[in-house]
């Protein structure tokens, strides 16, 4: 028996370009990195490189150690990619992920995370110069892989407290790169945002707690009430302040610095206090989503005053003069 062509969908069936094609495999890998993730972590590596060289540490240098720290950030999360493909399927809010549709496959994904890892390592190394980064560029993907994504995340409702360490580490990468050491300073950049993830991460797990319900992990706002929820966030996010503020004393951070990280600490941590408020009040909308993208804000601005701080003394003696 012969088969049969269709002849019609043939002819009216589209071409796709070769451009076109390459295009999308490109931008398929490229989520794998989860940028947006990248970006954030990014923004608190310069201020950090800065505040260690107290003032610019170097184009060179800089550049070098950004894209470094994008490699290894990017290794860690397209191994978790892989490893939570099958929850990234249940999950409304990341059924569109690569590995879920089919863009890239298994196999590719893992290749392409193991060789994101060995580049980054390599370029720690030889580029930055800095055995000491390259040996907290590991510890960094080792902590979100191993820690949060293979241990942590599917067992425990504190997974993101402990597990979000990983994303703490880009600011002692950061120091030891330019200083190749590491000392409190640092150390006191790792707590804010080490406190600072839970009040940032847990407002989105309100958000899409039911997926993270049918994909059976428990993150806190799955287990517990809202107004728990919210109650931790607030003990976090008073932590988060205190870390800001014992940097003006180590780090010999100016008033405009401490008045900056004072401010923008009262008025995030008034936002969840105005979550709690609403969690109490058993109202259908918390505007969880409206705390997360403050979260964000918080940070940026915070790591902003430290990006500028250094500047400010000679600024302000010109400015007298």
């Amino acid at each position: 028996m012969r088969a049969t062509v269709n002849v019609e969908s043939d002819l009216t069936s589209p071409v796709i370009p070769a451009w076109l094609r390459a295009t999308r495999v490109l931008k398929a890998y490229v989520a794998l990195t989860k940028p947006r993730i990248i970006e954030l972590l990014l923004v608190t590596t310069l201020p950090t490189m800065v505040l260690a060289a107290n003032g610019w540490p170097g184009a060179g240098l800089l550049v070098a150690t950004l894209v470094g720290g994008a490699l290894s950030a990017g290794s860690a999360n397209a191994f978790n990619s892989y490893l939570d493909r099958d929850i990234d399927a249940i999950m409304k809010r990341t059924k569109d992920r690569p590995l879920v549709t089919g863009a890239v496959s298994t196999r590719a994904a893992l290749t392409f995370a193991w060789a994101l890892g060995v580049i980054s390592t390599a370029w720690f190394v030889w580029v930055v110069n800095s055995p000491l980064a390259a040996l907290l560029s590991v510890g960094a993907i080792l902590a979100y892989v191993v820690g949060y994504t293979l241990i942590l995340k599917r067992r425990t409702p504190q997974n993101i407290v402990w597990g979000g360490a990983a994303g703490c580490m880009p600011v002692l990468i950061g120091w030891a790169a330019v200083t190749q050491s590491l000392s409190w300073t640092p150390v006191v950049l790792f707590l804010i945002i080490f406190f600072w993830t839970p009040p940032h991460y847990w407002p989105l797990s309100m958000r899409f707690s039911s997926d993270y319900r049918n994909a059976h992990v428990p993150m806190l706002p799955v287990v517990a009430t809202a107004r728990r929820v919210a109650v931790e966030m607030i003990a976090y996010a008073g932590a988060m302040v205190v870390a800001t503020l014992v940097l003006v004393p180590l780090a010999g951070m100016t008033w405009v610095y401490a008045l900056v990280a004072l401010m923008a600490g009262a008025w995030f941590m008034q936002d969840c206090a105005r979550l709690l408020g609403r969690a109490r009040r058993g109202e259908k909308k918390l505007h969880e989503m409206r705390v997360f993208r403050n979260s964000i804000t918080y940070l940026t601005i915070v790591f902003a005053a430290i990006l500028i701080d250094p500047f400010l003394p000679d600024a302000l003696a010109v400015w007298a003069n």
